[in-house]
């Protein structure tokens, strides 16, 4: 990905919570547009292979909350972290890592990661297609700075590499900026 693109207008079929409703559900379905989240914000988006996987909820996900504070005040609005999982898979995961400030973009049908060229086939584990894991920072609808682990590739031979994409690195780019 090179900087300047701009991400693809999808739409992620979300559920938000709405107390009308009542009942042990509470939810309601609702679309959220990519063009939406980014336009007139600078935001850090980060995708993982899935949720409830070793390394992203271990790692991945936990270090970005704990950062959270230290991106936001590098003038940086909202910290997403996007991937091919269902929107009730990302409210768990959600809930499970009881986040308070990253917000889950659940990219079911994975259209807004095929269109970043970023994914993959990961049949190997049985979980078909998922992201292969990148970050970048997105400043008014297109991307300023962009990060990627190595080896991308369809057939399952890598090791799952975690590096690149670490919070840190985003946060060494925006202290410097």
């Amino acid at each position: 990905m090179i900087e300047g693109y701009r991400p693809p207008n999808v739409t992620f079929r979300t559920r938000v919570r709405d107390e009308s409703i009542g009942g042990d559900n509470p939810y309601r379905w609702e679309d959220v547009h990519s063009t939406d989240l980014f336009k007139g914000k600078r935001i850090v988006l980060f995708s993982l292979p899935g949720a409830f996987t070793p390394t992203c909820d271990t790692y991945q996900l936990p270090e970005f909350e704990e950062k959270y504070d230290r991106i936001r005040n590098c003038d940086v609005d909202e910290i997403y972290c996007v991937s091919v999982n269902d929107a009730f898979v990302m409210n768990a995961w959600a809930k499970s890592q009881d986040l308070q400030n990253v917000k889950v973009i659940p990219d079911g049908s994975g259209n807004f990661t095929r269109y970043m060229g970023m994914l993959i086939g990961k049949n190997h584990l049985g979980f078909g297609n998922r992201s292969w894991r990148y970050m970048c920072v997105i400043n008014d609808g297109a991307v300023e700075k962009w990060w990627q682990e190595p080896g991308i590739n369809n057939n399952g031979d890598d090791n799952d590499p975690y590096g690149e994409t670490k919070p840190e690195n985003c946060c060494s780019y925006l202290e410097r900026k």
